[in-house]
This record gives C-alpha cells, structure tokens and sequence, in this order.
C-alpha cells in the first residue's frame, strides 16, 4: 500500500500539521521552528520567554533548546563508611516514618509509640544496610558528588509562523535590559 497523497490537515491555527500516514491515522509533523535569540545562560533564555508570555505571544509554540551540552560532576566530599551509614541512617528513618505512619492509621493506642519505634528500626537497619553497600565498593568511589547537565547556549526558538512578532518583542526586552528607551 502506497502512502496517502492526501494534503496536510491543520487541526486549527495553533496545533501542528498532521497528514495520514500509511493506516490511515493521522501524524503530527513538527512544525519549523526559528531561532529568534541566543543566551549564555539558562535564566536569560527564561527571562525572554517570561517576556513574550507577559505581551501575549503563544508560548506554547516557544522553546528553550541547550547546546553544547556538558556533564559536570562537582565532587562534595569525601564519602566514609561512617558518611555512608549516617546517610543510610536518615533514608531508613525517612522510610521508618513511613511505615510507622501507615501502621499508626490502623493502632488505636499508643501510637506515638509505634511511630518512633518504626522511625529507630528504620534508621537502625538504614545504617548497617548504608555501611555495608559502602564497605563493598572496595574503595572505588570513596566520594560523593552532585552531576549536572550544562548548556553553553540557549536558543529560544519559535514555530517559523511567528517569529517575526517573537523576533521585534525579544528585541524590545534587549533595550528595556540594555537602559536603551
């Protein structure tokens, strides 16, 4: 079966287009989109967005697209079996509190009390489960650290259809920014 030769069908004036596919079913295509700006940082590419959206412009047909992308680890310090059963110990009494809530909605009497004893046994057996998961790396990553994603640009870009008003508002933001009237 060949493809349709059947014209796109706009579902209305903000939507993508969409043709018929081999089925029959309808297909959104990605509209063309414009690059109307670049930023050195994401909160500058954030502020023209908010911008466009103040004056009224169709965001939803907005993107902030990051490029040059790059994963930086910022190492934190240095992670001990003492470090790592301290932090076993908070996320088992996160999950002791848990548990003990969910057991003090069916505990008539004394429920305080099976709340912290829950919250103990959590932070008990959260502690030697983080101590032991540490001491099995065998000293391969006696650190710990925070990852992020970086951008070294920003690009907001806008369907083709709009680019022009996107284009002469960005532009307005620049010399409001810049002390220009």
């Amino acid at each position: 079966m060949t493809a349709s030769s059947e014209p796109p069908v706009p579902p209305g004036p903000a939507g993508p287009t969409q043709t018929p596919d081999q089925t029959g079913d309808l297909v959104e295509l990605a509209r063309p989109q414009v690059t109307v700006a670049r930023y050195a940082d994401y909160a500058s590419a954030q502020r023209a967005v908010d911008f466009l959206s103040d004056n009224d412009f169709p965001v939803e047909r907005t993107a902030i697209i990051g490029t040059n992308l790059r994963l930086v680890e910022t190492v934190l310090g240095r992670l001990t079996i003492g470090r790592a059963a301290m932090a076993g110990a908070a996320s088992g009494a996160w999950f002791g509190l848990f548990i003990g809530f969910l057991f003090t909605l069916f505990s008539s009497s004394a429920w305080w009390a099976v709340l912290i004893s829950a919250i103990i046994i959590g932070a008990v057996w959260g502690a030697v489960f983080g101590a032991i998961a540490h001491a099995l790396t065998g000293g391969r990553r006696d650190f710990t650290s925070r990852s992020t994603l970086q951008a070294g640009e920003y690009a907001v870009s806008v369907d083709a259809e709009v680019a022009d008003e996107a284009r002469a508002l960005v532009t307005r933001l620049t010399w409001r920014e810049s002390g220009a009237s």
